[in-house]
């Protein structure tokens, strides 16, 4: 799926992972989203690199 975005969504995506929704925005929240997790785009670089995306690691950043 093509996205007019990309090139400006990949300016902002701080995502380490390679995968094939990286500047692809709605199709990375939803992937997440379905895992009950969130994107790398709500973490910082340091908690990114951990590669944990858990709701739970999140809160427990933001305690």
């Amino acid at each position: 799926m093509d996205c007019d975005r990309r090139e400006t969504n990949l300016e902002f995506c701080n995502c380490t992972y390679s995968c094939d929704k990286k500047g692809r925005c709605c199709e990375c929240i939803h992937f997440h989203r379905r895992l009950g997790e969130l994107p790398a785009c709500y973490f910082d670089a340091e908690a990114e690199r951990t590669w944990n995306r858990s709701i739970s690691y999140f809160v427990s950043l933001h305690r």
